[in-house]
């Protein structure tokens, strides 16, 4: 029996209307299925615990912090995270220390002039300090019908990343183009076809949803949610995502964060998108 999944938009670049929530440029969503809580990202700063303290939300019993990638307007929280844990356990309150999963170049700096790094503030070792962490590139079930999905296949040709001035530090010190290949996802197995859960999707929402469907065996799609890196897209992506997301017809798109108006204009001339916010809460 499939059991359900609910999400909670905790950090967004906007908020609903008549929710007294507050949005950062970063993303972070609450995931609960199968009696385990995920923290999906966690936005530039200490944001996330400040909305789900509005929302009657502890964060203080997750089982998961999954980061989609290593940028720092969604890692930037896991130093309040830390810091969230640390005065609970102080003040001896009832905590749970959460596995971290991520790519394993998600804690490599990466330098995107003129920052000098605008990856993840906690290095790997310190994280490791913090957390039990598994880093992997091959999916990882949370649930029987939850998957990160490690790293992800470029197999749309307008979807190739350019690196443009974008480096990763490598750990032999060498640096290298960064065509972001830490970038990842979740996807759950609804009895109605898939959710895709995205961060920014810099390796492509169409190629995210091409391995979500092989990895889960599902064609299906039925929502997808989160940041579609849709800021500044050439014609001939943005022609080819609303070409791909028309096919498997799905009920609704939550395109948020990293998604400009005009793009998420054109898009809804291929599927049904639909608002999202901080307080937005979704179940399938």
């Amino acid at each position: 029996m499939m059991s359900r999944l609910s999400l909670t938009v905790l950090v967004d670049n906007t908020t609903l209307t008549d929710r007294y929530f507050t949005g950062e440029p970063g993303l972070s969503f609450l995931i609960e299925t199968a009696g385990k809580k995920i923290l999906f990202d966690t936005g530039y700063s200490g944001l996330f615990l400040t909305n789900a303290g509005k929302m009657g939300i502890s964060l203080l019993d997750l089982d998961y912090v999954v980061l989609s990638h290593g940028h720092l307007d969604h890692t930037g929280g896991l130093v309040a995270l830390v810091r969230h844990l640390t005065e609970a356990t102080i003040e001896g309150m009832t905590c749970k220390v959460p596995e971290l999963i991520a790519h394993p170049r998600c804690f490599f700096p990466k330098g995107h002039p003129p920052l000098p790094n605008n990856g993840s503030i906690l290095d790997e070792a310190e994280v490791r300090r913090q957390f039990p962490v598994n880093l992997s590139e091959k999916p990882v079930w949370l649930t029987d019908d939850l998957v990160f999905l490690g790293e992800i296949p470029g197999r749309f040709a307008f979807e190739q990343k350019d690196p443009q001035n974008r480096t990763i530090l490598m750990p032999d010190g060498s640096t290298a183009p960064d065509l972001l290949t830490d970038d990842s996802a979740l996807a759950y197995r609804s009895g109605a076809g898939l959710v895709i859960i995205t961060g920014c999707s810099h390796a492509g929402i169409c190629n995210i949803t091409e391995y979500a469907r092989e990895v889960c065996g599902e064609h299906r799609i039925l929502d997808i949610v989160g940041g579609f890196h849709l800021l500044k897209p050439s014609p001939e992506q943005l022609q080819g995502t609303c070409g791909h997301l028309q096919l498997p017809a799905p009920a609704a798109v939550h395109a948020c964060h990293c998604t400009s108006l005009s793009a998420k204009i054109t898009l809804a001339g291929s599927c049904p998108i639909r608002e999202t916010g901080v307080g937005l809460q979704l179940e399938w």
